[in-house]
């Protein structure tokens, strides 16, 4: 069988004229439909939506635990086998003469403040400390919560949260994009990716509906990563004196955002977050994102110094050790409801953790992947694949044992006396600070937090911004897409903002995984196409026949 050049075109229908001019009618109404109905649902019938996506959240994870642990462990594989693979590691993802756009710095930067920045301020410290309390070797009764035998085991789980695993989903949707938008020419949008298993019919219904739970995903994705930036944002406001009302106490002691806390939250962050979309990639975006990584650099360097610094270096170690050491074992392990009270409380917890994070990555993973694939071109596959998984991952690391274990060692001493551990998620960061440091200078660091926050949360929400409206342009980031900035723009606040009021974050939780699952389908063909386009391109090269965009023309 003779061996073609593969397709380098790809006919999205798009308008020609009008509101709509550029831009694929069909993905760009739909999503908006289907995103304006939730938000519309949510407002007018919170009860029912917060019931109804609590019982669909419930069936999902009883019934696609396996799913979501397998296929999070293929993504992981395929990138590893690619990045080793000789043929395929030393692709370029462009022309052969084609290389990249921005710096190391730069590239990093952007890549880790779009990936994990938001989460990572909450959870650097929060997650430790959790799992230092509770983790499966306490629920079995192998270590003691809340003990120093159980430090190593709460890292384990920490870091296998934010490892790998993650940037591996990412990985798998930024390469196979860049892949076929640089070397093929094809338009950057996720149907592309797809062009070896389906061609031309993408080009259709199909290819429409592949953009729409992109979006959608991308959507419930952000959303999530934002409400926790949102609910973290408003305690460092408290915290630094802004004012009280921002939140509220219920019975029990537990504090929530208010209605005015989160709409002023909402237009601080969005209104910046526009304004920086309008200006692109190459200038707002980068700015930024320098801008969060030095003072992410200044933060740890703080904690480094005046943080429990011995405890912190000697946690992350061991822990990573004890980390790649555990990997073989928690990659593929589904922890089911046998009967018996520690096999429900295993369950319970991988759902309520692990099975929530790998849905959390999938659904984050369209917008964090067509955002490294637009800063990636001209990197090798081999380049790409290990600077897009093995950096992030190594800087989460850092920052969760120097942060979360500071906090882990002022618990352990006695010198937090609780006051850490007891608190909300949202408001541990800063009680640590407020440990660490006497009144004023806990006050200074805390200002740079939030400043640190905010920038981090702009850089998030405008880079999604741009991301929804270039797959709804059919991969096209051209000027015209500003009026739909405004709009997604908007769009997104009032995700966050309606899930928010009518479940608080577990709301925004439970529509994420719902919006996961379909997606998590599409990267599974999306890492399986990428492998058969990649197999293909080494058969053309030894039979003489063109594959890239440049050779066909």
């Amino acid at each position: 069988m003779s061996i073609k050049p593969p397709l380098t075109e790809l006919d999205i229908p798009t308008s020609e004229q009008g509101f709509y001019r550029g831009f694929a009618k069909d993905v760009a109404i739909t999503s908006k439909l289907l995103v304006g109905a939730l938000v519309l649902w949510a407002v007018a019938f919170p009860d029912q939506a917060g019931a109804t996506l609590g019982k669909l959240n419930g069936i999902i994870l009883a019934s696609f635990n396996y799913w979501y642990v397998y296929v999070v462990a293929f993504y992981l594989l395929l990138c590893l086998a690619l990045a080793l693979w000789p043929a395929s590691g030393r692709l370029r993802l462009g022309l052969p003469e084609d290389r990249p756009e921005f710096s190391n710095f730069s590239w990093f930067s952007m890549m880790f403040g779009a990936g994990i920045g938001i989460g990572m301020l909450t959870f650097a410290t929060a997650e430790p400390l959790y799992h230092f309390a509770s983790n499966p070797s306490t629920i079995q009764g192998l270590t003691e919560g809340g003990t120093a035998g159980n430090v190593r085991a709460a890292y384990v789980w920490s870091f296998t949260h934010w490892g790998l695993v993650a940037w591996g989903c990412y990985a798998v949707v930024g390469l196979s994009l860049a892949y076929f938008a640089f070397r093929r020419n094809l338009p950057l949008t996720i149907r592309s990716s797809l062009v070896p298993l389906f061609g031309r019919n993408l080009e259709g219904p199909l290819g429409h509906a592949v953009d729409v739970v992109a979006v959608v995903a991308t959507v419930l994705g952000v959303a999530q990563t934002l409400g926790f930036g949102v609910d973290q944002f408003i305690s460092g406001l408290v915290r630094i004196g802004v004012g009280d009302w921002l939140q509220s106490t219920d019975a029990e002691g537990n504090t929530s955002p208010t209605m005015m806390g989160i709409i002023i939250a909402l237009l601080v962050i969005m209104g910046a977050s526009t304004l920086s979309a309008l200006s692109g990639v190459g200038k707002g975006i980068k700015w930024l994102s320098n801008i969060n990584m030095g003072l992410s650099f200044f933060l740890l360097a703080f904690f480094l110094i005046f943080g429990s610094t011995f405890f912190g270096l000697q946690t992350l170690v061991i822990g990573m050790w004890d980390y790649l050491v555990s990997i073989p074992g928690t990659l593929f392990n589904v922890w089911t409801d046998d009967g018996t009270e520690t096999g429900a409380a295993l369950a319970g917890w991988q759902g309520g953790w692990t099975i929530f994070y790998w849905a959390w990555w999938i659904a984050f993973a369209p917008f964090v992947g067509v955002f490294l694939a637009r800063i990636s071109r001209g990197r090798t596959v081999r380049e790409y694949i290990l600077g897009a998984m093995i950096l992030p991952s190594v800087m989460c690391f850092i920052w969760f044992a120097l942060v979360g274990g500071t906090a882990i060692d002022l618990e352990l001493s006695g010198a937090a006396q609780g006051a850490i551990l007891n608190t909300g998620q949202s408001d541990q960061l800063f009680a640590m600070l407020a440990v660490m440091l006497e009144p004023n200078l806990a006050w200074i660091m805390s200002v740079i937090v939030v400043v640190l926050l905010l920038t981090y949360l702009v850089t998030t929400a405008d880079s999604a911004v741009l991301i929804i409206n270039t797959i709804n342009a059919a991969g096209d980031e051209g000027p015209k897409a500003r009026p739909h900035i405004l709009f997604w723009g908007v769009a997104l606040a009032l995700v966050v903002g309606a899930l928010l009021v009518i479940g608080g974050l577990n709301a925004v939780k439970t529509a994420m995984v719902i919006g996961a699952l379909p997606f998590s389908l599409v990267m599974v063909l999306m890492g399986i196409s990428v492998l058969k386009a990649i197999w293909r391109d080494g058969q053309r090269e030894r039979a003489g026949v063109p594959s890239t965009a440049d050779e066909i023309a």
